[in-house]
């Protein structure tokens, strides 16, 4: 007897899950440094574009396959192109996401320690010089980052096991509002700052003499880390998707729920940035370097203001990073639960253990394994970047690849449009069936040559 799959309860369950895989460090840590090093407004215009142009397409990729097969990626291509090669893509897009976890609940850990410092008002209590060199013998040491990342990896398997309907969608459902909550609260307060009104003309004020080749490329390479594509959880989130959900508005609602969230964790860092006197550029480290310390000359004024905000910021970056976190583990437990006819406990189980051995390697790298170098990179550095610049883009291109040219133009647009019952998705087809096998692999194509160039 096949088990029953389980299924996101409505259309609110679909987008909230998807956009909790969406919103994460990308939003929050990633997406505010690397505003700051490539021009402010600027690269936000390109940022919104290329979100629309060419990766919502590839979006739309990953969720036709999932729920067209209803099964994990390794199980969509089996359904889809039995026989062939494109088996390889599903077992690509099950390391993928587990490789990515294991260096991603690194910086998880990261929130979790920094959350335990904002507790104890660490941040307001200690001389400014000991707060600026705080990052740097945190991530050195080694057993501090150890247990942190540990306790981030437990609180991610919790969740999964629980299932997806108790356990994904109620996590989502119930922290997506409090997250988008908790960002405006803190935008509130960064732009109220003295001085924080040359971060916020940074922010809306476009300098077009910035944009560059490499400047697109970071855009849309932003725009496609920030959507969780090219690694298998959309895909394998949207096999949990109901046959009368309109993939279209789901889609759509994804993207701006996370553009939306991407541009208000701008609003709440770049201001007090700037309020604060610390170069925007400041690089990967900007949030975890140089928030504690404007956190901690703003609470000399008003130490209890400046200490709930710490404790706000740091609770969101956590939730933020925790709903990016359960879907990339999700993707390799529905492979092991059903591929592998394992228990949900035991695939759990297997999946955080190598991510915490691995993770473990990654921390490392920080302090004790620094001198260990793989082709130039700390491992770290190393597996971000072949994640990030390799495995992620070719993810994406061979997921449209296969929908555009590999799916029969019937097949896709019966599931694009339910079978031709949505009216607004049957007028929009031919737009979106363009950019799936033209746009969209020529943009990550560029990406790669870019990658290579610069």
């Amino acid at each position: 007897m096949i088990k029953q799959r389980e299924n996101f309860g409505s259309r609110a369950a679909v987008i909230m899950a998807m956009a909790g895989s969406a919103i994460g460090l990308g939003n929050i840590w990633r997406f505010p440094y690397m505003v700051g090093e490539y021009g402010g407004a600027a690269f936000i215009i390109l940022y919104i574009l290329c979100s629309f142009i060419l990766v919502l397409p590839i979006f739309f990729a990953e969720t036709i396959i999932g729920r067209r097969s209803r099964s994990n990626t390794f199980g969509a291509m089996r359904k889809l192109a039995p026989g062939t090669a494109w088996k390889w893509l599903g077992l690509l897009t099950i390391v993928s996401p587990i490789i990515i976890l294991s260096y991603y609940s690194v910086v998880g850990g990261w929130s979790v320690e920094y959350l335990f410092k904002a507790l104890t008002f660490d941040f307001t209590d200690t001389p400014p010089d000991q707060i600026q060199g705080f990052f740097g013998r945190f991530i050195s040491a080694t057993w501090r980052p150890i247990v942190a990342h540990t306790v981030f990896l437990a609180m991610v398997a919790g969740i999964i096991l629980a299932g997806v309907k108790k356990g994904i969608e109620k996590f989502t459902k119930i922290t997506m509002p409090i997250l988008f909550v908790l960002v405006v609260i803190i935008t509130i307060y960064s732009v109220s700052l003295p001085g924080a009104s040359k971060g916020v003309e940074y922010l809306v004020k476009p300098d077009f003499s910035k944009i560059s080749a490499s400047t697109v490329a970071a855009a849309m390479g932003q725009a496609f880390f920030s959507l969780s594509l090219g690694v298998g959880t959309i895909l394998t989130y949207a096999s949990y998707v109901r046959k009368d959900e309109n993939i279209l508005a789901s889609g759509v609602g994804t993207a701006v729920s996370d553009l939306l969230f991407a541009i208000l964790a701008g609003f709440s860092i770049m201001p007090a940035v700037f309020a604060a006197g610390i170069t925007p550029g400041a690089g990967p480290g900007l949030v975890f370097e140089t928030l504690p310390f404007i956190f901690n000359k703003m609470g000399v004024a008003i130490p209890w203001i400046s200490a709930l905000v710490a404790i706000l910021f740091f609770v969101t970056i956590l939730v933020a990073a925790l709903t990016s976190a359960i879907s990339m583990m999700e993707v390799g437990v529905a492979y092991l639960t059903e591929e592998k006819g394992m228990k949900r406990l035991t695939a759990t189980l297997a999946i955080t253990a190598f991510a915490w051995v691995v993770g473990i390697l990654c921390s490392l790298s920080f302090g004790p394994l620094s001198g260990v170098s793989l082709l130039g990179n700390s491992i770290f550095d190393f597996l971000d970047k072949l994640c990030s610049n390799w495995l992620l883009p070719a993810g994406g291109l061979l997921f449209t690849l296969f929908v555009g040219w590999k799916m029969s133009r019937a097949d896709v647009k019966d599931e694009f449009t339910n079978g031709g019952t949505l009216k607004a998705n049957t007028r929009l087809f031919g737009l979106i069936w363009f950019l799936l096998r033209f746009v969209a692999p020529v943009g990550i194509v560029a990406v790669f040559v870019t990658n290579l160039l610069l």
